[in-house]
């Protein structure tokens, strides 16, 4: 069964932390990249981070520094801990393997609100 479950957005002051989950089914998970990305309102979905099979990362501009991904093989899991969080980091947040198209299936993704 394909499955994508992300949990751990909040309503959060800038400069807060969340950690963001992501239990995938073994069919997306097992060997694949990962990534995160987000979609705030009126944009486009883009790319956040992603993490290789073998743990190598990639961070996007706006969260790097800011941001680590990791992943935990054994749960088919993968996280996104995101520090000093801005107004602009307000969006839905999803997790994928790396390369989904939009028409690929996509979980119900975790809001992610910042306030000033």
């Amino acid at each position: 069964q394909v499955q994508l479950v992300e949990s751990g957005g909040a309503l959060v002051q800038a400069g807060g932390t969340l950690v963001l989950s992501c239990a995938a089914s073994e069919s997306i998970f097992s060997r694949n990249a990962m990534a995160w990305y987000r979609q705030a309102p009126g944009k486009q979905r883009e790319l956040v981070a992603l993490i290789t099979s073998a743990g190598t990362t990639v961070y996007a501009g706006p969260v790097k520094g800011r941001s680590t991904i990791s992943r935990d093989n054994t749960k088919n899991t993968v996280y996104l801990q995101m520090n000093s969080l801005r107004f602009d980091d307000t969006a839905v947040y999803y997790c994928n393997r790396v390369g989904a198209l939009p028409t690929n299936y996509w979980g119900q993704g975790t809001q992610v609100t910042v306030s000033s």
